[in-house]
């Protein structure tokens, strides 16, 4: 779990890029995360992603979510429908469990990663150099681990 006070006590906000959507963590996230999967690529446009994980009611989302959207089974994602801002994403595998982008928040500086998931699709030319755990896949079991020490 991250370390900074206001990621332990739940005082988080934050924002998509336009302002139109907001968001409130009321909880401290289980876990945070490096994402070095395709999907996470091409929606982040970034090389990585870096998300955090809660529990879905410890968002307050302003306004609410709609339905989201589903392009690959098993995963729901929400977007802003003004800016694009990815908001959240849902997976199956993960239950319970609701991954927002660290850089939403207004303290992103509180919300270090703490693991990499699908290390084995990381671009052969981004080196990271942290000796956080690193798994070749979804890192679910972890992941899981993550949500069910925090019950």
């Amino acid at each position: 779990m991250p370390s900074d006070t206001a990621a332990l006590t739940g005082n988080l906000t934050g924002q998509c890029y336009c302002g139109a959507v907001r968001v409130k963590a009321s909880a401290a996230p289980f876990t945070t995360a490096y994402c070095h999967c395709s999907d996470c690529r091409r929606i982040s446009g970034a090389p990585v992603s870096a998300l955090a994980a809660f529990a879905p009611d410890s968002l307050l989302w302003t306004p609410a979510l709609g339905v989201g959207v589903s392009h690959s089974a098993g995963v729901r994602r929400w977007f802003c429908t003004s800016c694009g801002s990815p908001l959240v994403a849902r997976y199956e595998y993960l239950p319970d469990q609701s991954y927002v982008p660290i850089g939403l928040f207004d303290d992103a500086s509180s919300l270090a990663p703490q693991s990499h998931s699908h290390a084995g699709s990381a671009l052969s030319w981004l080196h990271l150099r942290d000796d956080l755990p690193k798994s070749t896949g979804s890192g679910r079991g972890r992941l899981n681990d993550a949500s069910d020490q925090n019950d």
